[in-house]
């Protein structure tokens, strides 16, 4: 059965690079050693703590802690000719 029919028609391959199988990645992770990941980790941390660089001490918290969320604060008052959506409710 094509699967194209249950999604729109749209090809259910990928154009380009396919994110979900990154050559690179592989590549990467086949070559570094956990215990060389982890020394990386360390002089990241040394220098975000010791020379108080900024840069590593935002990619360390961003992957110990998770990027932070956007919060977006609304205030909305809007008022429309003095109606009140209380009014409503009252009268019944």
């Amino acid at each position: 059965m094509d699967k194209r029919k249950t999604n729109g028609g749209h090809s259910t391959k990928s154009n380009g690079v396919d994110k979900r199988k990154n050559p690179f990645r592989t590549a990467v992770t086949d070559a570094v050693t956990d215990e060389e990941l982890k020394e990386l980790i360390q002089v990241m941390y040394k220098k975000a703590v010791k020379e108080d660089d900024v840069q590593a001490a935002k990619i360390i918290l961003e992957y110990c802690l998770g990027k932070p969320k956007q919060q977006i604060e609304q205030n909305n008052t809007h008022t429309l000719n003095d109606f009140n959506i209380k009014d409503l409710y009252k009268g019944g």
